[in-house]
Protein backbone atom coordinates (compact mmCIF):
# COMPACT_ATOMS: atom_id res chain seq x y z
CA UNK A 1 0.00 0.00 0.00
CA UNK A 2 1.03 3.52 -1.41
CA UNK A 3 1.65 6.08 1.61
CA UNK A 4 -0.20 9.47 1.30
CA UNK A 5 1.34 12.23 2.67
CA UNK A 6 -0.83 15.46 3.68
CA UNK A 7 0.20 18.53 0.79
CA UNK A 8 -2.98 20.89 1.66
CA UNK A 9 -6.05 21.94 2.05
CA UNK A 10 -8.04 22.05 -1.07
CA UNK A 11 -9.15 25.93 -0.37
CA UNK A 12 -5.10 27.00 -0.41
CA UNK A 13 -4.86 25.91 -3.79
CA UNK A 14 -7.26 28.52 -6.09
CA UNK A 15 -9.65 27.33 -8.68
CA UNK A 16 -8.08 26.64 -12.02
CA UNK A 17 -4.64 27.66 -10.51
CA UNK A 18 -1.49 26.14 -8.47
CA UNK A 19 0.00 26.55 -5.37
CA UNK A 20 3.86 25.90 -4.69
CA UNK A 21 4.24 23.60 -1.29
CA UNK A 22 7.27 22.78 0.74
CA UNK A 23 7.16 19.81 2.97
CA UNK A 24 9.35 19.43 5.75
CA UNK A 25 10.08 15.49 4.93
CA UNK A 26 11.02 16.57 1.45
CA UNK A 27 14.51 18.38 0.21
CA UNK A 28 11.86 19.28 -3.17
CA UNK A 29 8.47 21.70 -3.31
CA UNK A 30 5.82 20.44 -5.18
CA UNK A 31 3.45 22.18 -7.34
CA UNK A 32 -0.80 21.59 -6.40
CA UNK A 33 -3.07 22.51 -8.93
CA UNK A 34 -6.74 22.76 -8.89
CA UNK A 35 -8.48 22.62 -12.51
CA UNK A 36 -11.74 22.56 -12.15
CA UNK A 37 -12.30 21.24 -8.89
CA UNK A 38 -9.57 17.85 -9.45
CA UNK A 39 -6.58 17.73 -7.83
CA UNK A 40 -3.24 17.36 -9.27
CA UNK A 41 0.77 17.28 -7.76
CA UNK A 42 3.63 17.76 -9.67
CA UNK A 43 7.24 18.50 -9.12
CA UNK A 44 7.55 22.28 -8.65
CA UNK A 45 10.79 22.57 -10.79
CA UNK A 46 10.54 23.03 -14.47
CA UNK A 47 12.62 20.03 -16.39
CA UNK A 48 14.34 22.37 -18.30
CA UNK A 49 15.33 25.42 -16.04
CA UNK A 50 15.41 25.81 -12.62
CA UNK A 51 12.42 27.84 -12.04
CA UNK A 52 9.66 26.88 -9.84
CA UNK A 53 6.45 26.27 -12.12
CA UNK A 54 4.06 27.79 -9.37
CA UNK A 55 5.23 31.07 -10.90
CA UNK A 56 3.36 30.02 -14.11
CA UNK A 57 0.26 30.42 -15.92
CA UNK A 58 -2.41 27.42 -16.19
CA UNK A 59 -3.83 27.34 -19.26
CA UNK A 60 -5.84 24.67 -20.99
CA UNK A 61 -4.68 21.81 -18.62
CA UNK A 62 -1.33 22.94 -18.97
CA UNK A 63 1.50 24.41 -16.29
CA UNK A 64 3.31 27.48 -18.19
CA UNK A 65 6.79 27.50 -17.62
CA UNK A 66 7.71 31.31 -16.51
CA UNK A 67 11.24 31.07 -17.62
CA UNK A 68 11.05 29.96 -21.06
CA UNK A 69 7.23 29.42 -22.00
CA UNK A 70 7.59 25.68 -22.30
CA UNK A 71 4.53 23.42 -21.30
CA UNK A 72 3.60 20.69 -19.25
CA UNK A 73 0.10 18.46 -19.38
CA UNK A 74 -0.64 18.87 -15.67
CA UNK A 75 -2.68 15.89 -15.97
CA UNK A 76 0.21 13.53 -17.07
CA UNK A 77 3.30 15.85 -16.96
CA UNK A 78 4.19 15.14 -20.50
CA UNK A 79 6.14 17.73 -21.87
CA UNK A 80 3.99 19.98 -24.47
CA UNK A 81 5.43 23.16 -25.35
CA UNK A 82 9.51 23.64 -26.38
CA UNK A 83 11.80 23.62 -24.95
CA UNK A 84 10.71 21.30 -22.53
CA UNK A 85 11.12 17.59 -23.72
CA UNK A 86 11.75 16.00 -20.09
CA UNK A 87 8.40 14.60 -18.58
CA UNK A 88 7.38 16.38 -15.29
CA UNK A 89 7.20 14.21 -12.48
CA UNK A 90 3.34 13.59 -10.99
CA UNK A 91 1.98 11.87 -8.16
CA UNK A 92 -1.12 10.14 -7.23
CA UNK A 93 -3.22 12.16 -5.63
CA UNK A 94 -6.04 11.36 -2.87
CA UNK A 95 -8.64 14.14 -1.56
CA UNK A 96 -10.66 13.11 1.86
CA UNK A 97 -12.84 15.55 2.88
CA UNK A 98 -10.90 19.63 2.89
CA UNK A 99 -7.36 17.80 2.68
CA UNK A 100 -5.38 16.66 -0.46
CA UNK A 101 -3.04 13.65 -0.21
CA UNK A 102 0.03 12.53 -2.53
CA UNK A 103 1.57 9.39 -2.90
CA UNK A 104 5.21 11.22 -2.72
CA UNK A 105 7.23 8.80 -1.48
Amino acid sequence: MTSMTFVCKIGDVPLNGVKQVALASFDEEFAVYNLGGEFFVTDDMCTHGMVSLAGGDVEDGQIICPLHGGAFDIRTGAATELPCRTKLRTYPVEVRDEDIFAALG
